[in-house]
């Protein structure tokens, strides 16, 4: 996953003429459309989207989805050559990979292999480990390859995980984290109806640990879900949360009314 945020270089943009203004569209809209379709070659969907950003954190958001690193790059990369790039100006990008919680099921995996007196980290550990992530990931393909939902408006933050001298979240039992994290997923479930979320891990791709990024047709939902659980205990004591970006999506086709300032409602 990948986002870039952008303030639009709107004095440059305005000293063009409608003709030149329409051809850069008409350029941009034809890559980003074919982007928002996606589907790779493995079949997943590979996606983009755009963001209409609210307040003064950036004005255009992309969001891509892709299967590698050098996927997401090759987007980049496109986006960068096309003319209308030279009136956005980066304020900020975002990279990590989606990834799912999976204590409980971790915890289980361990346990059997300590049952069975495998030696932890040993080669049959390790062939026990990736024969179980293996069945997993084809089970939750869905899950770890998403399509960008088509919710009308977007909420991203970065967060991390405390480790300082008082509270240090990598120095708990996996009991306790185990424990804590399931408390926390029952008050997403509650919310399934309204918002999808999709977490990604970012530890040695970016400047935090996670990424979320909540999808809704009902801006207020992202308020009420992160209000509630700021109250259960892996929040209150042992989350750190990064800066909050809130937009409204943009269709490629409706790419000209964004930069007239006139969303689509």
């Amino acid at each position: 996953m990948l986002h870039q945020m952008f303030r639009i270089r709107r004095a440059a943009w305005r000293s063009l003429d409608e003709g030149e203004q329409n051809s850069i569209i008409q350029e941009a809209e034809q890559t980003l459309g074919s982007m928002e379709i996606g589907a790779g070659k493995s079949g997943h969907p590979s996606q983009s989207a755009a963001y209409s950003l609210i307040g003064h954190k950036g004005d255009l958001m992309l969001l891509h989805f892709r299967d590698s690193l050098e996927e997401v790059h090759r987007a980049e990369l496109a986006l960068s050559r096309l003319r209308l790039s030279d009136f956005l100006e980066p304020s900020h990008s975002y990279l990590s990979v989606v990834e799912l919680g999976l204590y409980e099921s971790s915890a289980k995996t361990y346990g059997s292999l300590s049952e069975k007196g495998i030696e932890p980290h040993s080669d049959e550990w390790k062939a026990g480990i990736t024969e179980v992530i293996t069945r997993q990931s084809a089970a939750m393909a869905s899950r770890l390859f998403p399509e960008i939902p088509r919710a009308k408006y977007l909420c991203f933050y970065p967060m991390d995980r405390k480790r300082d001298e008082q509270k240090n979240w990598y120095e708990l039992p996996m009991a306790d984290r185990q424990r804590m994290m399931h408390e926390h997923g029952m008050i997403g479930r509650r919310y399934a109806d309204c918002v999808r979320q999709i977490i990604s891990g970012s530890i040695g791709f970016d400047d935090w640990e996670w990424g979320v990024d909540l999808f809704a047709d009902d801006p207020l939902v992202f308020k009420k879900l992160i209000y509630e659980m700021r109250f259960d205990e892996v929040s209150a004591v042992y989350a750190l949360f990064g800066t909050f970006y809130v937009g409204i999506r943009v269709a490629a086709a409706d790419l000209a009314g964004f930069l007239a300032g006139d969303l689509k409602s």
